[in-house]
């Protein structure tokens, strides 16, 4: 299991990572690698304003679907669409290429309240 430590994490296995004035956010290697191979994705559009905990999305596997929790609260800035075309970016570079979505942060403290990555590791342990 990879853990990228430039990421805050949720119990749930969403990753954020600060990148400007926006956070990067996707799911973990760890859940990536539990899902098995991704066949889809589908995210709420960019210019949705949600709440820390929210579901902005779900991705699919050949194994199962799964809620997407947004570790932020905020407005959605971007969705990866490339994902439409190859899902299984996630599964190959799940903190690179294989991001969900950018949001801009109403609340960055937020941020500093997410599992740091030697936390996640230790729960994610616990699976």
């Amino acid at each position: 299991m990879k853990i990228d430590p430039s990421c805050r994490y949720q119990s749930s296995h969403e990753y954020v990572r600060k990148d400007g004035d926006e956070y990067v956010v996707g799911i973990s290697d760890h859940a990536q690698e539990a899902l098995g191979d991704i066949v889809f994705v589908e995210m709420s559009e960019a210019g949705k304003s949600v709440a820390q905990g929210a579901v902005v999305g779900v991705v699919e596997s050949v194994k199962a679907a799964s809620d997407i929790y947004s570790p932020l609260s905020g407005t959605i800035a971007a969705v990866n669409g490339a994902l439409q075309g190859d899902p299984s970016l996630v599964n190959k570079d799940p903190y690179g290429a294989g991001w969900l979505y950018r949001i801009k942060a109403a609340k960055p403290v937020e941020f500093d309240g997410l599992l740091d990555a030697v936390a996640y590791e230790k729960e994610s342990g616990k699976d």
